[in-house]
């Protein structure tokens, strides 16, 4: 179909379930410095144990299409080495990058393991690139990588790179991290292109591939057919000396000279716009004194989120934990009879990795109690014109936009003013599942 990259995703060619023997019998001798001088295809006699590489390269060869794939690799190590393990061997989960003619182009040994026990963490983070004649230079890195600094965000800011290759076999968590949720929040975020290639397991939850660019997403997400899908998209090359405020994440203090409107719809003037934040909105009663809505706490993500239900027609809300305060204006379509919550968690997130997460998640709630916001929904019918800005404490958010069935919506506007980070929308397509802005302060991890 004339592609000229393809992208396969983690685990694969071998799998699950594996111990650190169990998996030896299938790990191929991969060199890691090699990168552009051995073509396995054409050369196999090099090295031993490289049949899935030599296989994967011929692939490449033969169709005449850059590859990066997913396999298991093995790497001896000498006792002398402290870090060696006991039986004399490093086991890494590595991509590899074919180019068409089916050389190696590099080698990326996963940094950010989740609960691999057949796989090393390698001594350093690698910084993986490769580069192509029609697009430049690809990053790439693997599934839980794409939560912390090293190496995803430093590869990109390094490198100035603009396209992302990226294997997963990733488990998805609603209301916060779906996969297709998360691929283009860091699409936009980085203003990069992403090419990632989950694996289709529905029984593992792990669903959702896409292409992605900064303004547009081609995906497949299905929890219940067993068929997984090949996407194909044809995207615009991002080219490295094109920036904006997003992806400019470094200077983001810098570029606050956007008028206020630019974030916040005419439903606010700008004496409202730039009042002091620190007033507490709250609603009006018939008496003419503010009242404002029931703080409430619940879990969401395994984490102690503070709430306040998004009731009614219209309002404006404030919620907040530690240094972090979330602001929400909204105005609902109809009134659908779904429960809504605002948000706020600003801590060290400990339940399947550690890392230090500042959160603002307008929700819809599993049922109409308090107690089911947080919970897993995947549809919903409310249509809701929304800002929704907090005063994030780090450059790196990461704006989630998801709608009813698993489906993406883009932002009308989104950046910083003020110190505070804005994201608005009139009208999603579907039903709003998730409007957050999850910021990463990756130096609290």
């Amino acid at each position: 179909q004339g592609a000229q990259i393809i992208v396969f995703p983690e685990d694969g060619i071998h799998g699950f379930n594996f111990t650190r023997s169990s998996i030896y019998p299938y790990l191929d001798f991969v060199p890691h410095s090699l990168s552009g001088k051995w073509n396995p295809c054409r050369e196999p006699y090099l090295f031993n144990d490289t049949e899935v590489v030599q296989r994967l390269s011929c692939m490449a060869l033969k169709n005449k299409i850059f590859l990066v794939a997913n396999l298991g690799t093995k790497q001896p190590c000498e006792h002398s080495d402290p870090r060696c393990p006991s039986d004399g061997r490093y086991q890494f989960n590595t991509n590899v990058a074919l180019a068409a003619d089916g050389t190696l182009l590099a080698t990326y040994r996963k940094h950010n393991l989740y609960f691999e026990y057949a796989f090393d963490t390698p001594p350093e983070p690698d910084h993986a690139f490769f580069d192509t004649p029609f697009a430049g230079k690809f990053g790439m890195f693997t599934c839980f990588d794409i939560l912390f600094f090293e190496p995803a965000v430093n590869l990109i800011r390094q490198y100035n790179l603009r396209q992302i290759v990226y294997p997963t076999a990733w488990m998805n968590q609603l209301p916060l991290l779906s996969a297709v949720e998360f691929q283009q929040a860091f699409a936009t975020a980085f203003n990069v292109n992403i090419l990632a290639a989950n694996i289709h397991h529905p029984t593992l939850g792990m669903t959702g591939s896409g292409i992605y660019t900064p303004v547009k997403s081609f995906i497949y997400h299905n929890m219940e057919s067993y068929g997984g899908k090949l996407i194909i998209a044809e995207i615009p090359v991002i080219t490295a000396d094109y920036n904006n405020s997003l992806g400019s994440n470094e200077r983001f203090r810098e570029n606050l000279h956007d008028s206020c409107r630019t974030f916040m719809s005419t439903l606010l003037d700008d004496e409202v716009c730039f009042k002091e934040q620190e007033e507490i909105p709250g609603r009006v009663s018939e008496k003419g004194k503010e009242e404002s809505p029931p703080t409430f706490y619940a879990e969401m993500m395994y984490d102690n989120f503070t709430f306040v239900p998004v009731w009614g027609e219209k309002g404006e809300l404030q919620v907040c934990a530690n240094t972090l305060c979330c602001y929400l204006n909204y105005q609902r379509a109809v009134s659908t009879g779904e429960l809504y919550a605002l948000g706020v968690f600003d801590g060290l997130h400990t339940v399947h990795g550690t890392y230090y997460v500042q959160a603002c998640a307008l929700v819809k709630c599993g049922g109409l109690s308090f107690s089911t916001c947080g919970q897993e929904v995947t549809d919903a019918t409310a249509l809701i014109d929304f800002q929704l800005w907090g005063n994030m404490s780090t450059p790196y958010i990461f704006p989630l936009l998801l709608t009813s069935g698993i489906t993406l919506d883009f932002a009308d506007h989104m950046g910083w003013k003020n110190n505070h980070y804005f994201l608005s929308k009139n009208r999603t397509s579907f039903g709003l599942l998730t409007a957050a802005l999850y910021g990463r302060w990756y130096e609290k991890d």
